[in-house]
């Protein structure tokens, strides 16, 4: 157990990861309709697109050098899917680049992406084709509390977070913390730090929809940690992806 009066890091930074090829398959299946998701690579292992590999050096330097950023992060924690090890890989490179000393980033399963179990590769117009009575019960269910077979429902990754959560308090006191996840993961984080419900938390999630690198930041305050900002962009708003950067990045 932690005692009460354990201190929070002085800033807490979440990171979404880079664009990755599995987002960009999975705007094509949503556009075309189709029930599958096109993707070679189990979940774990999709990689960041040219895009996302722009994305993840360009929030790596506005949290370096940027005024208007957070400060540099001393701690580095990360899923350990590719797309969000890449991501914070390239951000502590230019934390070191500008002469900032950050660990190497550390990987933590729990930070890894929601599980969809039965649910893996298939878009909602699958489910609903291939097994309509689960489809149904979800319906009935509600995002928030439904659970896909063989997979997490949004509280069981809250109990993810709140468990980071403890082990930061009690490993890092006093520090500054920065966290690459994904979408579902930091939206529990802000339903644990903000006390949000479920109303509120989808109506953000449905609102206001994480872009890839987003930052999410809270800063030490008199009742704990204090939301700064929310799927912050300006550092990614102008990159751009040129021809030399698609020549490598392999198929998905």
């Amino acid at each position: 157990m932690i005692a009460p009066d354990r201190p929070w890091p002085t800033e807490l930074v979440l990171v979404r990861h880079g664009q990755s090829t599995g987002n960009l398959a999975d705007a094509h299946a949503y556009a075309t309709r189709s029930e599958v998701v096109d993707i070679a690579e189990r979940d774990a292992d999709v990689p960041l697109s040219p895009l996302g590999r722009a994305q993840a050096q360009a929030v790596g330097h506005w949290l370096a050098t940027a005024s208007e950023a957070p400060s540099p992060p001393e701690v580095v924690v990360c899923s350990p899917y590719e797309r969000a090890h890449r991501t914070a890989l390239a951000i502590v490179d230019a934390a070191r680049e500008a002469g900032h000393d950050v660990a190497t980033p550390r990987t933590d399963e729990r930070l890894r992406e929601r599980d969809l179990g039965w649910w893996d590769g298939l878009t909602g117009a699958g489910v609903r084709a291939r097994f309509p009575e689960e489809a149904a019960r979800r319906q009935r269910i509600g995002k928030f509390y439904y659970r896909p077979p063989g997979g997490e429902s949004w509280c069981d990754v809250a109990l993810r977070v709140r468990s980071v959560l403890s082990s930061l308090r009690e490993e890092h006191p006093g520090r500054r913390v920065l966290l690459v996840s994904h979408q579902a993961v930091i939206m529990n984080f802000r339903l644990v730090l903000e006390g949000l419900d479920e109303r509120s938390l989808l109506a953000i999630d449905a609102e206001h929809p994480l872009a890839n690198c987003s930052v999410t930041s809270y800063a030490a305050g008199p009742g704990g940690l204090e939301l700064r900002a929310a799927g912050d962009t300006r550092a990614v708003a102008d990159v751009k992806v040129t021809d030399d950067d698609v020549d490598d990045e392999p198929r998905s």
